[in-house]
């Protein structure tokens, strides 16, 4: 090979590597691990409805890790997703919004000032 030629070998295999298509994994392989994640969060003690004393405010935990809250008759005054960690559970509203709680038992979540019991 003459030192014309390499310097089109090069180029030829940049171009080659970027038109390749990206590697991406199986269907069945990304189904079965979001159905193994939604299996987890489904068993996960703390989903479900959890509601203030006089009613007003529910947030209800979904297996997705997401959540939806109603506050009086305003249905899905905020959504978002959520994540517990240990009894520490963390919210991201769909808005940009923030906030944070902990369980105290598997009855009782204390969370911004207020106290949410299991529905």
């Amino acid at each position: 090979m003459t030192a014309r030629s390499k310097g089109h070998v090069l180029p030829f295999l940049i171009l080659a590597a970027l038109s390749a298509p990206p590697a991406q994994a199986s269907e069945s392989t990304v189904n079965s691990s979001n159905q193994v994640e939604e299996r987890q969060m489904t068993q996960h003690p703390y989903v479900g409805m959890w509601v203030t004393d006089d009613g007003r405010i529910r947030h209800e935990l979904l297996p997705d890790g997401r959540y939806d809250e109603a506050r009086g008759s305003r249905q899905s005054a905020y959504r978002g997703r959520y994540e517990v960690t240990g009894t520490h559970i963390e919210y991201w509203d769909d808005t940009g919004f923030t906030a944070d709680g902990d369980f105290v038992d598997e009855n009782t979540l204390h969370h911004g000032g207020m106290i949410l019991r299991r529905q």
